[in-house]
């Protein structure tokens, strides 16, 4: 038998610990002496300790810890418990990696000292004539979705000079999934429509716009500038913004070239 102190020792465990470990019922002493309260401990619950501390690296909670602990011995049991661990630390993993991403290109940012002051200016885009793809998807960055159905279903497309290709975000607030987007690239000729490619006469229409270099992580901040301008300066919001990509991800891909036209419809 040992005593606490040196189960402490032996196992690595705090007697702080212990002694918690023992109120929650996770490990408790083998024997507890009436008379002064000592607990002793079997020399063999120090493979039982050595369990407890391995799973709490692998970031179970105690409580887990203790279903754990009473399924030990049943392998299909104890396989199910480690891979929806495993399942939580892979997302934990995707999102620190976000996070880390995040981080990284902020600091780029500062390094470059880019200049966050976008430029707003009011313009008429002329009717055009363009290939469109209309389709809800996923998410916003599945945007892609509608650029290869545009690819795929068109292939003998040539684009007008120049070359608009923008996408026009229809919902009136952030969609979380489902977004419903168009988007349109301007080209010469008449066309068919396809399954999904409708080609239209698109209206002029006005609009307050700025230009944006670099990646797509910037545009949140130039939305901002765009409505704040708008509001400041008496117009009103008249349709879907959309973007207009001059150069985008079909052109680079290094996003520090991307040029995008930011464009909200006004009145």
């Amino acid at each position: 038998m040992l005593k606490i102190g040196e189960f402490s020792k032996l196992s690595r465990i705090s007697i702080r610990m212990l002694r918690h470990y023992d109120d929650i019922g996770l490990l408790k002493p083998a024997e507890i002496d009436d008379m002064t309260g000592y607990r002793y401990y079997h020399e063999e619950q120090l493979f039982v300790a050595g369990r407890i501390t391995s799973l709490k690296d692998m970031g179970f909670a105690l409580a887990d810890i203790i279903k754990i602990l009473d399924n030990y011995d049943n392998k299909e049991i104890m396989e199910e418990f480690l891979l929806e661990r495993q399942k939580e630390l892979s997302k934990l993993s995707e999102e620190t990696q976000y996070k880390l991403m995040l981080l990284e290109t902020a600091k780029k940012r500062l390094r470059k000292e880019q200049n966050m002051n976008y430029d707003v200016t009011i313009k008429t885009i002329p009717e055009r004539y363009a290939a469109t793809v209309h389709m809800v998807v996923p998410h916003y960055e599945d945007e892609g979705i509608l650029w290869n159905t545009l690819r795929q279903e068109c292939t003998d497309l040539v684009p007008a000079e120049p070359c608009l290709a923008a996408a026009e975000f229809l919902d009136n607030e952030y969609k979380e999934e489902n977004v419903d987007i168009i988007a349109w690239m301007t080209v010469k000729g008449e066309h068919k429509d396809t399954e999904h490619v409708k080609f239209k006469t698109l209206p002029s229409v006005k609009v307050a716009s700025c230009v944006v270099k670099g990646g797509y992580e910037q545009m949140a901040d130039a939305y901002a500038t765009v409505i704040s301008w708008i509001n400041s300066n008496g117009y009103k919001n008249n349709g879907p913004m959309f973007n207009i990509y001059i150069v985008s991800p079909a052109q680079t891909q290094n996003p520090d070239e991307y040029v995008t036209e930011i464009c909200f419809p006004v009145e």
